[in-house]
């Protein structure tokens, strides 16, 4: 009867995101960024949708039964703080640059090359990003299916990937109406349920008031923050939030958007910690059996409930599924190949290739999903590798003119090798084993991690900030970046000549 119940909000997805793949009309724009068109509330439910996935769910519950409040619901927390960072400073300029993809800001703020290495760097984090998704998935299909775990990521990204082939941001945006509000009831109806059933109860040391999380690094504080910091700001550099703020109608509208999602993004998020704290508590669950989630909602929950639930992280994980899908392919052909737009009879090369690169990345996606089924830390680690690299190119180049080329090239290069140095020599990864790059060693300890994620920020801004102040950019890359952003205006205009007619 659950995966029944479930079956019928995926079957409601398909239906809305092929349905209005008609608006596409063969033109990349409407594909990548919805024609420009969304207003405030298409824009605010899918940056809530995207921001609300497995992993601040699922994963959230995992880490708070294990660890306490602050270790899992920073997950979404940390979401919450990106995008009211965002509406407080960076969707108005974003928004107003006219940018079909985050990788056409760093090519126009710098140059050709930094712009391939962004474009790598965001591709890779994303898979990853793509993964966690697909793990919550897996064992969903698993535990209420039963169907193997590895079969299961594959069915649910092949129906993701499906509807994404379609419609682009269009169907992303449509279906994440649907994700959004299914998403909301569920975590209303799973609070009042668990409230009601056992009462909210927290574990001593264990609830948002124990702030010695936040502070005693016997309490994994130094992971809190790094988890805090890698998706308050990190999460900053994320090309399928940026993506959604660029198919916003204007400025104010991608402003207004982030500000509402940021608060559902915290609700939901605080909701589900507590969900975990009581499910620890009153009933002893723990991640060594399954996620906790699926422990609760298989073995103590009214099926009714159940699906209403598990349909929310469903369509949660499939709306952020779709954004990484389409937007790494997005960043792979435009920024990497360099295809561009093209109206004509014979069809936009910029929809075809971008159509054709979801294959590879899906099928990226899906082996890392296998190799390391983890939620919640995949997240993590994919804006943890933005933070390093990305974070200081993007915002401070957004606001402060002077670095160039060379800071740019600088910090990216700093904050990486800082970063997988010590990715490859912790032994643990946000506290759980890390089994994804480590090589043994006696060097570094598992009580260095957290702390090697906010030393690789450090060093990636710290180097930015000081080789922009003591090189500061020629005249030939400010006239460089006038006259790319003269080509994205020129773009603007041919999109807004193609609506008009």
């Amino acid at each position: 009867m659950i995966i029944f119940g479930v079956s019928l909000t995926v079957l409601a997805v398909l239906v809305v995101g092929i349905g209005v793949a008609r608006k596409i009309d063969g033109d990349s724009v409407n594909y990548l960024v919805a024609g420009r068109r969304l207003g405030v509330p298409l824009v605010a439910v899918s940056l809530t949708a995207a921001a609300v996935d497995s992993n601040a769910t699922v994963g959230n519950t995992d880490l708070t039964a294990a660890f306490g409040f602050w270790s899992g619901a920073s997950l979404a927390i940390g979401l919450a703080i990106c995008l009211l960072l965002s509406g407080l400073f960076l969707a108005r300029p974003m928004n107003a640059m006219k940018l079909f993809t985050l990788g056409d800001y760093f090519r126009t703020r710098y140059d050709r090359k930094i712009e391939i290495i962004a474009s790598v760097i965001m591709i890779f984090a994303f898979t990853i990003l793509l993964a966690g998704n697909l793990v919550a998935c897996g064992f969903l299909m698993e535990r209420f299916a039963g169907i193997p775990y590895a079969a299961g990521v594959i069915v649910a990204v092949t129906l993701v990937l499906a509807y994404t082939v379609a419609g682009g941001l269009y169907s992303d945006a449509y279906t994440a109406a649907i994700q959004t509000t299914i998403t909301l009831i569920a975590t209303a109806c799973l609070l009042i349920w668990v409230a009601l059933r056992f009462g909210i109860a927290i574990p001593e040391g264990m609830g948002p008031f124990d702030l010695g999380q936040l502070t005693d690094a016997s309490q994994g504080a130094p992971i809190n923050w790094a988890t805090l910091i890698s998706l308050g700001i990190g999460d900053l550099v994320a090309i399928d939030f940026m993506q959604r703020i660029f198919g916003a109608k204007s400025p104010e509208v991608a402003r207004r958007a982030c500000f509402l999602g940021s608060a559902g993004t915290l609700v939901i998020g605080t909701v589900f910690a507590l969900v975990a704290l009581t499910a620890s508590s009153v009933l002893g669950l723990t991640p060594d059996n399954g996620p906790v989630l699926y422990q609760l909602l298989g073995d103590y929950a009214p099926p009714l409930l159940a699906i209403l639930v598990l349909s929310g992280i469903v369509a949660a994980s499939f709306s952020t599924a779709s954004g990484a899908i389409l937007a790494t392919s997005a960043v792979a052909v435009r920024n990497v190949l360099q295809v561009r737009r093209i109206s004509s009879q014979a069809g936009d090369p910029l929809l075809r290739y971008t159509r054709m690169a979801m294959v590879p990345v899906v099928i990226v996606g899906v082996v890392l999903a296998i190799r390391v089924s983890q939620t919640g830390i995949l997240l993590t680690l994919a804006f943890d590798l933005m933070l390093a690299c990305l974070a200081a190119p993007f915002l401070l180049g957004v606001f402060w003119k002077r670095p160039g080329v060379n800071a740019a090239m600088a910090g990216i290069a700093a904050g990486l090798v800082v970063r997988v140095i010590f990715l490859v020599l912790t032994p643990t990864l946000y506290g759980v084993p890390n089994d994804l790059f480590y090589i043994e060693n006696s060097v570094v300890g598992a009580g260095f991690d957290g702390w090697a994620t906010l030393i690789a920020a450090v060093v990636g801004f710290g180097t930015y900030t000081v080789v922009g102040a003591l090189r500061p950019r020629p005249e030939a890359e400010r006239e460089s970046e006038r006259a790319e952003l003269a080509l994205l205006g020129e773009e603007a205009s041919v999109e807004l000549e193609g609506a008009t007619v």
